[in-house]
């Protein structure tokens, strides 16, 4: 944990001031991190720009594909009030359709956004089994969300066409001791 504090700093320092967050349902502001830079950070792929643009920029610099990995940057499509996309890092495997993510910004913590989540379920729910769409745990509900979101892919963290790893995830990426009973009871919610 500390070192995800310390990472958050880091982010926060490298960019100067934490953005700040407003949540969209009470209105109320506080300042936190975006999931850009945090996954950025802990991913070790260097992309900036709107999370939904992360796709097309990876293409020719990093690999992509359609199967998880831990470090992988999942890239969300802007779906509803999600204008601007959404990533998230793979912290763990727990199945073929069940992920855990450690990301920023998705729930509300102590009622603002720009928190940081480590081990969050997250699960396939495309009808192909393809990871074309998802279902990620959301703190509110205390399980898993009912929109499916659409999503890119994944990013991983290895250069495209020599498969030569340029990009390193945090070593602090999963919790020491992540609920994975807890992430496939969600994923039958």
């Amino acid at each position: 944990m500390k070192a995800l504090i310390l990472a958050a700093l880091a982010v926060t320092t490298t960019l100067g001031a934490p953005a700040t967050a407003q949540d969209a349902e009470d209105g109320r502001i506080g300042t936190g991190l975006e999931c850009v830079p945090f996954a950025r950070q802990v991913s070790g792929i260097q992309i900036f720009g709107d999370a939904w643009t992360w796709w097309n920029q990876a293409s020719g610099r990093y690999a992509e594909g359609a199967t998880p990995k831990v470090g992988a940057v999942l890239v969300f499509r802007p779906y509803g009030v999600m204008k601007l996309g959404h990533v998230a890092v793979v912290s763990r495997i727990v199945s073929d359709r069940i992920l855990m993510v450690t990301h920023a910004n998705w729930s509300r913590i102590g009622g603002v956004r720009g928190q940081i989540e480590r081990d969050v379920t997250l699960v396939d729910v495309s009808a192909d089994n393809d990871w074309s769409q998802v279902r990620v745990w959301w703190r509110d509900s205390k399980g898993l969300g009912t929109t499916a979101y659409p999503v890119y892919g994944f990013i991983y963290g290895r250069a495209a066409g020599s498969g030569v790893q340029i990009a390193q995830p945090s070593k602090d990426l999963s919790g020491p001791s992540p609920d994975i009973v807890g992430a496939v009871i969600d994923s039958l919610g």
